[in-house]
């Protein structure tokens, strides 16, 4: 799938580079997908020919906007501002029921470890405070027949994370009984396989639309976006046709 795959390089100079990575890109190698053999950071090392330090994470289904520094200096100082909770980062998913119109996720998550990449951590370790912003975009109501309701709702979601926990919007969303579509970890199955079977979706409908942060040097203020991938760009097409647009979204 990504062999010879070129980035979409949304912005780039002599300090940091944002990519809008694809849906099933890791980025970087995992012990937890120790199969893949394509990774953001080499993929896009070789494009632009020098070494990338990546500053945040974006799970291996989940698209959109993908910071990186292009020297070591540059990367501690990003790095401060994801500590420091300075950055904006702004998400859009679609997901099951209708949501409230806006709400606040406060809920601890406990960390997830994998069996084999964190065999010597402290698995009793307390659950990390995790805040979720949410705005209820849009929503629709199909006549198809999932699980035991003769018609199923979705609603268009923009979500701003406060912090920075390990699947957080996901298991948030999950949380509040609105899971993501597609989500094959948290999600559910039947609202995953009717994406799929009738509407050929076969991903996680969750994207990075857009990161705010301060350049390291110049102090100025940057807003990346991202465009839709062709499968999430039919399924708002499809669910949700008035806001097809960026503008509307942001």
């Amino acid at each position: 799938m990504f062999e010879n795959y070129e980035l979409e390089i949304l912005y780039q100079d002599d300090y940091i580079v944002c990519i809008n990575k694809p849906s099933g890109l890791l980025v970087h190698k995992s012990m937890i997908d120790r199969h893949e053999i394509y990774f953001a950071m080499k993929i896009l090392r070789d494009q632009i020919g020098q070494w990338v330090y990546p500053i945040h994470r974006l799970d291996k289904p989940t698209s959109g906007v993908l910071l990186f520094a292009l020297d070591k200096q540059t990367a501690k100082l990003m790095s401060e501002q994801f500590r420091e909770k300075t950055t904006k980062k702004t998400y859009i998913c679609v997901v099951r029921g209708y949501t409230d119109a806006t709400g606040l996720i406060d809920h601890a998550l406990k960390e997830k470890l994998d069996k084999i990449a964190d065999k010597d951590a402290n698995k009793e370790k307390e659950a990390q405070e995790a805040v979720t912003e949410y705005e209820r975009l849009a929503s629709v109501e199909l006549d198809f027949a999932v699980g035991r309701y003769d018609k199923t709702r979705y609603s268009l979601v923009k979500v701003k994370p406060q912090t920075g926990r390990k699947h957080q919007i996901r298991r948030h969303m999950k949380h509040i009984s609105h899971h993501i579509l597609g989500d094959t970890k948290y999600g559910r199955g039947e609202h995953n396989i009717f994406v799929r079977e009738k509407f050929n979706c076969h991903r996680l409908l969750l994207h990075a639309l857009s990161l705010e942060f301060k350049h390291p040097y110049s102090g100025e203020t940057l807003l990346v976006k991202a465009e839709f991938d062709e499968t999430f760009s039919s399924i708002i097409g499809s669910f949700f046709p008035q806001h097809m647009t960026q503008s509307s979204l942001l």
